[in-house]
């Protein structure tokens, strides 16, 4: 009889896989955490994935009447607006861009950091944190951070983080796409909030999978992006899809995935099939090549 061998997992395998416990964690320290509270003009900042994350929460915000939330790639903020917060997010509190905004920002401004280090330069800069150890990671590409600070944020929005963490649950034991290896354009759509979450999908497959894949709002998508689709094409909502679009999608020969389920569960579904479409290319999805844990600029 042979003898079974366990699989060791790669690092950013381990920590997609935790990311329903870590929102169930997320969401208890939402009730003592300092988030802007309605009607305050919020400005949310990060880069990168962080900057998708800022996009989704600006959406989600927005839309509940909470207050104006705008969202910027730390980069690109016009320092001249007036908020009455401004949130940035960012993992190792190192990143460079971020550093920068803080410092131009105008006297007086009230920043709040959401970082996994509470002793970590954006912190300190800050003056007010909300930290989340308990998500940090090892590996490069980013996920159980990001969706905490989703789960976070929703918490505060009042959203059932219980159920969506038994939502995530399910879609990391869901089969992935059909013939994943064989696409050469994965396109990823949404709207609202999905719009930042797609574009966050988007940029895991090409961190961890080197994949040819795009973003799009999904009524943007029938604007000039739909006329590159094909059968070697796989188009991935992460919500609902406006009227006629799937049929458009699937007229082209595209392959078309809509789940029936919270945006944010799905993600985790897309984040499980860009780790397994790296590895299917013998790559390390844990550590893409030309990327570190945090952009620092000398």
């Amino acid at each position: 009889m042979g003898v079974s061998r366990s699989i060791a997992r790669t690092p950013v395998e381990e920590e997609l896989l935790s990311q329903p416990v870590c929102w169930r964690e997320a969401a208890g320290l939402a009730r003592q955490s300092p988030l802007p509270g309605d009607n305050s003009r919020v400005a949310l900042v990060g880069c990168g994935t962080s900057f998708h994350v800022a996009q989704a929460v600006a959406a989600w915000r927005e839309a509940a009447g909470r207050g104006e939330s705008d969202a910027f790639a730390a980069s690109e903020m016009p320092v001249r607006r007036r908020y009455d917060v401004v949130v940035a997010v960012s993992r190792s509190g190192t990143t460079t861009e971020v550093l920068r905004l803080i410092e131009a920002l105008p006297a007086g401004q009230e920043v709040l950091a959401i970082t996994a280090d509470a002793g970590s330069p954006v912190a300190t800069a800050a003056r007010r944190c909300v930290a989340l150890p308990f998500a940090d990671e090892q590996a490069v590409v980013q996920t159980r951070f990001a969706t905490s600070v989703l789960a976070l944020w929703r918490a505060h929005f009042g959203h059932d983080v219980e159920g969506l963490s038994r939502a995530a649950e399910g879609r990391l034991r869901a089969p992935l796409p059909d013939r994943l290896t064989s696409y050469r354009q994965f396109v990823f759509l949404g709207t609202g909030p999905g719009v930042g979450l797609a574009a966050e999908a988007c940029l895991k497959f090409r961190e961890a999978a080197l994949a040819w894949a795009e973003s799009y709002a999904a009524m943007e998508f029938r604007h000039g992006p739909i006329s590159l689709l094909d059968s070697h094409s796989l188009v991935w909502s992460l919500g609902e899809l406006p009227a006629g679009l799937a049929d458009e999608v699937r007229e082209s020969g595209a392959a078309l995935e809509v789940p029936a389920t919270d945006p944010m569960a799905e993600l985790v579904r897309a984040q499980r099939a860009a780790v397994e479409l790296g590895k299917s290319k013998g790559l390390d999805p844990s550590r893409p090549r030309r990327l570190a844990r945090s952009v620092v600029l000398s």
